[in-house]
This record gives structure tokens, sequence and C-alpha cells, in this order.
């Protein structure tokens, strides 16, 4: 799916985060404990029965993919899409570091893409809720399939060209703008309210196994075939996507006709604006990952142990966190105090950073990012509760757009820090230092966010499927 976030697509489990991404409107207790397959008392549910409470709250409800036809057609397309774009994910970032030896141009990168985020991410979300989405996916996934290919093509080349590299990443992420808030939105519309627990624990499974099996793919076959091979095979990912789409059902717009474009905008801005909740996830998590993105010097602490397969077990390795953490998720139904629990994952988000830059050894460097990884999954899995309790669906792509901007600013302007400081001082160096000043900055956060501090739940939006599957 998504895109091609070269710096971190679904490394982010917001998710989605992930953001992916996408998760539920009113998540009390008894609803996510459907999601994991309990019952809101603890006991498991008649299809899992006789397996104990403490086994059965980390288990998969996986009824959804069998209940509604379009949520399993998006889902299947998305999770083998998303798998090539891991692919790229590594290849990208791998290949600028040797043809330049230089991480400060590989967290460049990410700088680069920042530029289309901030400009067409509020727009990206005013078209989610005008048009249709899955039309808008569509010719999204198409783009984004060009985009793969022209990398390939420029990896074949006895000399690529970086410049090349650069405009195709700021391209890909100008068409990410408008594809991730469309795909957040129409996940949101395409299930009943009770199942918002459920699909948020399959994203986040789809997330995490492909953010591992991808980077690991990717550094194998790029230590087979090149990069162009990692970059061809992302084509073949997206044209499934496509495909998968295509026998989707045209999905209406959210909010047709009505204002123009700019006050859709405004509208949604001035809605975020209004929740001290939502405001504290951005700022959370852009002062988290501005300061301890870590992905850009990745290619070059592969170096001393081992190139391009280490290098895939450190862009795998946050991502096993991430799947570990979705997996015994179970207690996270007992938390209540929602925005402290995304503060105090951020914090330790940035100690794990810290410690990484310390590992003088290829394990120790992927267990401490896999504990970051895990971190990050507790931290977007609250924020993705608090967004969808607290917004419509008839905003859900204004406020996804606005939300990208948040998630992917800091790990884009994370990965240009990293790469900068490391550049005129050490690897070690850029890393303890930007996970020391991560936690400063997100205790000073808490301090000055009280609201979001003591954030304990909000009042549940619906939306509706009938119709759909």
């Amino acid at each position: 799916m998504r895109l091609i976030d070269l710096s971190l697509i679904l490394q982010r489990v917001h998710p989605a985060g992930a953001g992916e991404f996408l998760w539920r409107a009113r998540i009390d207790t008894a609803v996510v404990m459907r999601g994991l397959g309990v019952c809101g008392c603890g006991c498991a549910q008649s299809i899992a029965a006789s397996v104990p409470w403490h086994t059965a709250c980390v288990l998969l409800n996986l009824s959804p993919l069998r209940r509604y036809r379009e949520f399993r057609l998006l889902f299947i397309g998305q999770t083998v899409s998303l798998l090539g774009s891991m692919l790229t994910y590594v290849a990208v970032p791998y290949q600028i570091y040797q043809l330049t030896n230089s991480s400060w141009l590989v967290g460049m990168v990410s700088a680069a893409q920042l530029l289309p985020v901030l400009a067409l991410g509020l727009l990206g979300g005013a078209f989610a809720d005008r048009l249709d989405r899955r039309r808008l996916l569509v010719w999204s996934e198409v783009l984004l399939t060009l985009g793969a290919a022209a990398l390939a093509v420029n990896a074949a080349r006895a000399a690529p060209s970086v410049p090349l590299i650069f405009a195709m990443a700021v391209c890909m992420q100008a068409v990410n703008a408008f594809h991730r808030p469309a795909m957040d939105a129409l996940n949101q519309k395409l299930v009943d309210p009770a199942d918002y627990g459920a699909i948020g624990a399959l994203s986040s499974l789809r997330h995490s196994a492909a953010a591992i099996l991808g980077p690991a793919i990717g550094g194998i076959l790029i230590a087979w075939g090149g990069t162009q091979v990692a970059f061809w095979a992302d084509c073949a990912t997206f044209l499934c996507s496509v495909v998968m789409l295509v026998l989707m059902q045209p999905t209406p717009p959210a909010a047709p006709g009505g204002s123009g474009h700019w006050q859709m905008i405004m509208d949604g801005v001035n809605f975020a604006r209004s929740r001290p909740e939502l405001i504290g996830t951005y700022l959370v998590d852009i002062v988290a990952m501005t300061f301890a993105f870590p992905v850009a010097l990745f290619p070059q602490m592969a170096v001393p142990w081992g190139g391009a397969p280490a290098a895939g077990m450190l862009f795998a390795a946050m991502a096993v966190g991430s799947l570990v953490m979705s997996a015994l998720s179970g207690w996270t139904v007992r938390v209540q105090r929602h925005g402290a629990a995304v503060v105090v994952a951020a914090g330790m988000w940035g100690v794990c950073v810290a410690a990484a830059g310390l590992a003088n050894s290829l394990p120790l460097a992927v267990l401490l990012l896999a504990l970051a990884g895990a971190a990050d999954m507790m931290s977007g899995l609250f924020r993705s509760i608090i967004w969808n309790e607290t917004v419509p669906n008839e905003m859900r792509g204004r406020l996804a757009g606005t939300e990208m901007i948040s998630y992917l600013t800091g790990p884009l302007l994370g990965n240009a820090r990293a790469g900068y400081v490391a550049a005129f001082t050490s690897v070690q160096f850029s890393l303890v230092s930007g996970g020391l000043l991560c936690v400063a900055g997100v205790l000073a956060c808490a301090v000055a966010l009280r609201q979001f501090w003591q954030y304990a739940g909000g009042t549940a939006v619906e939306t509706n499927a009938a119709g759909l599957n």
C-alpha cells in the first residue's frame, strides 16, 4: 500500500500507523476486547471459549475479513503492496549511501520528502472527504507504480542518477499525500463501529509483519540482484493492489458538494485546534521522532556488521518490536489515561534509541531497536484510539491529512537531523544525543499540555458500513 514514504513507510505503525493509519471511533474496554477476541468482562468469546483469558487477550479477531467484502479486498491488496513498499524502503537509502557514502544525503531524502507532505497533506485530506475514496486510491497506486518503475530503470543504469532518486522520492511522497488520507478514511467507513478494534488489530499485524519481512527480503534481493530487483518487485505489488481496488464497489463521498476545498481544509484545521487531545498527539509524536528517528543511520551502521544483510536486520528490528507489542497488547484495555500512555511510550522510545547508540554488536543493536519499535507501537496504538474517538467520518479524510503531516514530519525531520549530526560527529553521538533530547522534549510537552496528559477517553463517533458490504 502505502506508498513509499521512503523514510519510514510503515515503520511507524499507527498506524499507522500507522496509521497506519486507522483504528477505532469509540474504543472503550468492551470494543477493544472484542477486537482482540475477548469480551468486555475479560472472558473468552465463544470462538475461543476454551482458551484462558490471559491467552485470549492476544488473539486476533479475524471476523471482519469474513464479514466485510470491501474491507477484505482492501486488506489483501494493501498487505501485498505494503510488503513491496518495504522493499523500496530499504533499497532507496541503501542505494544512496552506496552511491555517495554519505549518511547526510540519506537524511536529505527525508528532508526533500517533507515539502510535499507540508504542501499537500491538508489538500489530500479534503480530496479524500469530497471524492470517491476508492477511485482516488486507484489513481494514487497507478502513479506510485510508475514511480517505482522509474526507480528501477534508474537503478539498472551504469551510473544511477542520485538527483533522479531525490526527484522520484518527492513525487511519490506528493502522491502519498492523497493516498494516505483516502485510505485512512476508507478503512473507518467499511466496517461497523463495533469492529474498529478488530480492524485496528489486523492493521497492526499487517504493518508489523510487512515491516519485518519486507526489509529482510529487500536485503536479500539487493545482495542477490541489486536495488533494481527490489524496485521491480515493488511495482508488481502495487499492481496487485490496483486489481483489488478495482474489484471494490465505489464509495460515495463523505462530504459531497458544499464548501470549497479551502473552506473544507480550514474546517478540519479548526476542528483539530479545538481538541487539545488531538494537538497533544501531534506535538508529542513530532518531538519524539524529530530528535530520535534513526533510520537514516542504518546503512552506515550496517557497514562493519556485514553490509546489506545487516542493513535489512536493522530496518526490520523496530517492526519486530512493534509486532510483539501488538500481539501482547491485551493489557492496553485496562489503560484509561490514553494521553499519559502516549507520553510514557514516547519517552521509552527515546531511551531505547539512545541505548542503541551505545550498542557494540549487531544483535544488541537489533534488540534495542526492537524495544524502541515496541514503544513506538504503544504510542501509535493510543494515538490512534484518541484520533478515532474524536473524529467523525465526514471529517476523517481532512483529519487524516493533518495526522499524516504530524506523523511523517517527525521522521522526515528526524532522518535529516540524524544524518546531519552523524556527518559532523559520529553515528553513536547522533543516536545518543537524539534519544536524550527526545526524552527531554516529551517531558516538556507533558508539562505544557496538561489536558492532553490527563485525557482519559472521548465520545463515540458513529459510522455505518451498511450498503458497502
